[in-house]
């Protein structure tokens, strides 16, 4: 199997919140592919593709049910920082943007540094700089 291409679907509660978290953290729009059940980001150089569905519609499309990700995690990505004082610059963008820190930027390891948030539906991210 060699698909031509892999993307995200992660479900959301309000896809005005999700649009204005993403875009303030800037993240670029894939608004081809946005509409009034999606909103969709390319992420990182790559343009790797992350949609945001809302939950009803995702889950009556794929026929699955999704986890609330306040209480699970489906998945964490993790998002690379080409530096520590870039990781916490980041930090502080995300809480401005309304996003939560799950654990705060922190040293771990030999020479690991990063921490976690979560988006204001809880889906997480890793910030990582090694």
């Amino acid at each position: 199997m060699k698909p031509k291409m892999i993307w995200a679907n992660l479900a959301v509660a309000n896809l005005e919140r999700t649009q204005k978290f993403y875009t303030e953290l800037g993240f670029k729009p894939n608004n081809p592919h946005s509409s009034n059940e999606l909103v969709s980001f390319f992420v990182g150089e790559n343009d790797f593709v992350i949609h945001f569905f809302l939950k009803n519609v995702i889950e009556t499309n794929v026929k699955v049910e999704f986890c609330d990700p306040q209480t699970t995690n489906e998945i964490i990505f993790t998002l690379s920082a080409e530096s520590i004082n870039q990781a916490d610059r980041w930090a502080e963008e995300i809480v401005k943007a309304g996003g939560t820190l799950v654990s705060p930027p922190e040293s771990f390891g030999e020479s690991y540094y990063g921490f976690v948030f979560a988006d204001p539906d809880g889906h997480k991210f890793n910030v990582f700089h090694m």
